[in-house]
């Protein structure tokens, strides 16, 4: 299994709740914020143009299991990894560290997307020059 891109976020007072416990909808956020960092690691992002198509990647699907509360001030490292890469949809795979415990993992399912000129979206197949670094990020 290849290394994980990784990068870390600290849980901000207006993520929380009065007990100091971040929401549960917040992973989501930061799962999304983790993902757009590792696409511009690889020089890509959630919305590109590619190959004279404006490219988007809309979510289809989104989970989340908890196993231990963030609190306010934490460190995460959050991790993330590419799952699997179909024909149209790519899927990623998070977990939530504070200090070495896990927090949570989740996952964030998009398909390729282009936008048409009346801002209508249309799924593709993921081109294959986009494939090939997604792929290559995969291994």
């Amino acid at each position: 299994m290849p290394t994980p891109f990784r990068t870390t976020r600290r849980v901000e007072f207006a993520d929380t709740d009065l007990a100091g416990i971040m929401h549960f909808a917040n992973f989501f956020r930061y799962m999304e914020s983790a993902e757009v960092e590792f696409l511009r690691s690889l020089g890509l992002s959630v919305r590109l143009g590619w190959e004279g198509q404006e490219l988007g990647f809309p979510r289809v699907s989104a989970s989340c299991d908890y196993k231990k509360p963030a609190r306010f001030e934490d460190l995460l490292e959050i991790t993330v990894r590419i799952v699997k890469i179909g024909a149209k949809s790519i899927t990623y795979g998070f977990e939530f560290f504070c200090d070495e415990s896990l927090l949570a993992h989740g996952q964030i399912s998009s398909v390729c997307c282009t936008i048409l000129p009346n801002r209508e979206i249309a799924s593709l197949e993921i081109p294959a020059g986009l494939r090939k670094i997604l792929e290559h990020a995969s291994r």
